[in-house]
């Protein structure tokens, strides 16, 4: 079955065909759930970049008279243990998580990139040895491996980045690799070869073009185990060091039963940050997904 969408007519009465692209735009667009999840984490950025500049409090101060404060006219969101804003420190906090995520997820699918197309384009024992190293990645679990690197090199977001995009970046080469099989033996990428081009060329002109768009979707779902990752490590204390806020370290705060009952503000605005961040770029990933799918009817 074909796209349901109609295509346009020009002004000689004639239908126009739309280009995959406008084709794949209005797929996405047709998604709600996709432009709602790109609304709200385009207001998260924006909230994230713009908000701390904003705010009069500095999220890393410390305020010894106004520690543990209940939300009040001066402190929407309360203080923390500490005295600190914990509004400042949501949208402070945003920064960090979000860049984690976004710079995580873009190694490991550069990764997961380059290695896919060159095991997928060469094959033979390239492909076996490539593919042989993703699967011992694969049997090892990220968090415990992530928390063992950690441990012995110490908290940071450098750290943290690298050891995580190390070892989330299989998913990306087990779909590249697959595309690329399915590429390599096309009757085009004979013909470029047979006229001369070199390999290189036909990776970078050919190859890896047409797998960008599913790509993009497998990055919108590292993003969101990127930032899970992040705030899981940094409630163990073994993510992002204090006093840098993120929205990991700030959910630090709930291990006591006494905060979780009794001091809600400390760890339910950046509960709720993460899971609404974690859900919208999901939506995301549905909507590039079933955008990048010739055969969706949205």
């Amino acid at each position: 079955m074909t796209d349901t969408v109609a295509a346009p007519v020009s002004s000689s009465g004639a239908p126009q065909e739309l280009s995959p692209r406008r084709l794949a735009l209005r797929r996405f667009l047709r998604h709600r759930l996709a432009v709602v999840g790109a609304v709200v984490l385009l207001v998260v950025v924006l909230a994230a970049v713009v908000g701390p500049l904003l705010l009069p409090f500095d999220p890393n101060a410390v305020d010894p008279s106004a520690i543990r404060q209940p939300p009040n006219a001066e402190h929407l969101l309360g203080t923390d243990s500490a005295g600190r804003d914990v509004l400042a420190r949501l949208l402070a906090g945003g920064r960090v998580s979000l860049l984690v995520g976004l710079t995580v997820a873009l190694t490991a699918t550069v990764i997961g990139l380059v290695l896919g197309a060159i095991a997928g384009f060469f094959g033979g024992w390239v492909d076996s040895v490539l593919s042989r190293i993703t699967d011992v990645v694969l049997s090892f679990p990220t968090l415990i491996v992530v928390i063992i690197i950690v441990a012995f090199t110490g908290p940071s977001i450098t750290t943290m980045i690298l050891a995580v995009g190390l070892f989330e970046w299989p998913t990306a080469f087990r779909i590249v690799r697959g595309l690329v099989l399915s590429l390599r033996d096309q009757d085009s990428i004979r013909a470029v070869r047979g006229l001369g081009a070199s390999t290189a060329h036909i990776l970078v002109r050919h190859v890896i073009p047409s797998v960008i768009a599913p790509l993009t979707v497998v990055a919108t779902i590292l993003v969101a185990q990127a930032i899970l990752l992040e705030a899981g490590l940094s409630f163990l204390g073994l993510g992002v060091p204090p006093p840098t806020a993120s929205w990991g370290n700030m959910l630090n705060e709930a291990q006591s039963f006494t905060v979780l009952q009794s001091m809600p503000w400390l760890w339910i605005p950046a509960g709720c940050a993460i899971a609404i961040t974690v859900l919208a770029v999901n939506f995301i990933g549905d909507g590039l997904r079933d955008a990048s799918d010739p055969r969706s009817h949205r």
